[in-house]
């Protein structure tokens, strides 16, 4: 991994090469018709977010992680650029073994034969701050080993701050300065969270006892003896991709859309706590339609008069009160106050087809069929034909993370191809 000074130099030319196109785009398009400026600044933004995506892609590590986190929060970023990052979803090329074992050997105090009596070489999982092997313990339990990258905390704050200055150069963070600092210290706090495995475990303890009788939620388990703040093993819990379960038949689907529900909506209103991480990749699935969860290092905390605002606002937006709705956003920081009139018929038609952080029509009307759903694209449309109240909203530091976690949630269902009724258990969080 490259040294501090190499990644802050790499960073700082990033920021820069991105500050000339801004300038470069302004200066040569000051006399262009509207509709001109609109194309060119979305061909620089295109441009810009290529080149952040390709820099952060190129240092394994906390800023990595950063532009992970960064795509996840599509409504802070223009399209073009969240575009453009969520290519670092891919999997990282792993690290090298010698580096592994030496990370392991100092975390835990002792050589690898004395901790473990197989760990397997290879990988079975790479990714931005850590890897994840297979291994045997000397007692014979089969487990799985997340090791944190070496360093790769210490860059944490720096790389943040760089990829903040990049974005702010090309204008594209259009929001006051109060709410850029809520914003990115919720990424900051997500990538602390993420980085620290002893909070980790504790998550996993937490949300294991949560779900202890939910039959068909399996959490793994955490072995204390083998966990440090890099290093974190658990009992290994094996089952297919959603790839592989999209196969099965739809009854068993229907279960696994159930957990999935269940999972999120359970610990949000019930825990105050949710796993804000529903990417695929953190889930696996069994042919009896049980659920397995990994990967507790994105954990949002909620106050009790947060979840009874995302409460309120679920009833009014399913019962279609559009005045009590807009009160409620207001109440969410996504409506702006000021004395602009929006229309009844503007949240009518976002409701028609689903509206953030809760899709009225897959969860509202009877069966709905995930597989040919085209939620999303009535979104983007809709989206589209509301741009002239679009300074009216911004992005709101409390409802991110939920609005990550059910959007997330809606396209695993959606890749699941699961035809399912969720009225009934939507009413089972939201009596409305």
């Amino acid at each position: 991994m490259a040294t501090s000074g190499k990644r802050f130099m790499k960073l700082a030319s990033m920021t820069a090469s991105i500050a000339g196109k801004a300038a470069k785009n302004s200066l040569k398009n000051i006399s262009s018709d509207e509709q001109k400026r609109t194309e060119a600044r979305s061909q620089m933004l295109q441009d810009v977010g290529i080149q952040i995506a390709e820099t952060l892609g190129e240092m394994k590590g906390a800023v990595m992680k950063v532009g992970q986190i960064a795509s996840q929060y599509k409504e802070v970023f223009p399209p073009e650029v969240a575009a453009a990052l969520e290519k670092l979803q891919n999997d990282a090329p792993a690290m090298p073994y010698s580096q592994i074992k030496a990370q392991v050997e100092r975390e835990l105090g002792k050589p690898m034969h004395e901790a473990f009596s197989q760990f397997e070489e290879q990988p079975f999982a790479a990714a931005s701050i850590g890897q994840v092997h297979k291994a045997t313990l000397p007692d014979g339990q089969q487990v799985v080993v997340k090791v944190q990258y070496p360093d790769v905390d210490k860059n944490c704050d720096s790389d943040l701050k760089q990829v903040r200055l990049a974005l702010k150069m090309t204008g594209v963070l259009s929001m006051s300065r109060d709410l850029q600092d809520h914003i990115f210290n919720e990424i900051r706090d997500s990538l602390h969270d993420e980085l620290d495995y002893v909070k980790e475990a504790q998550n996993l303890a937490i949300f294991g006892a949560f779900h202890a009788d939910d039959e068909g939620l399996i959490i793994p388990k955490v072995i204390k003896s083998h966990s440090t703040r890099r290093i974190l093993t658990l009992t290994e819990e094996l089952g297919a991709p959603l790839s592989v379960a999209a196969t099965w038949d739809n009854e068993i689907k229907q279960k696994i859309a159930t957990r999935l529900f269940h999972f999120s909506a359970g610990q949000l209103f019930e825990l105050y706590r949710m796993h804000c991480d529903p990417h695929p990749g953190n889930f696996a699935f069994r042919e009896d339609g049980s659920v397995i969860a990994y990967d507790f290092g994105g954990i949002r905390s909620y106050s009790h008069d947060e979840i009874q605002l995302f409460r309120r606002f679920a009833k009014h937006a399913l019962r279609g009160d559009v005045t009590a709705l807009e009160q409620d956003l207001v109440a969410l920081d996504i409506r702006r106050e000021d004395d602009v009139l929006i229309p009844g018929s503007f949240y009518q038609d976002w409701l028609a087809i689903g509206l953030s952080p809760l899709s009225i029509e897959p969860y509202h009307s009877g069966p709905f069929d995930f597989a040919s759903s085209h939620v999303h694209h009535q979104a983007i449309s809709q989206a589209k034909q509301g741009l002239k109240y679009f300074k009216q909203f911004q992005p709101s530091a409390t409802t991110m993370m939920v609005d990550r976690t059910v959007s997330g949630q809606y396209w695993n269902l959606v890749n699941l191809g699961v035809e399912i009724d969720l009225s009934p258990l939507v009413k089972h969080y939201i009596d409305y």
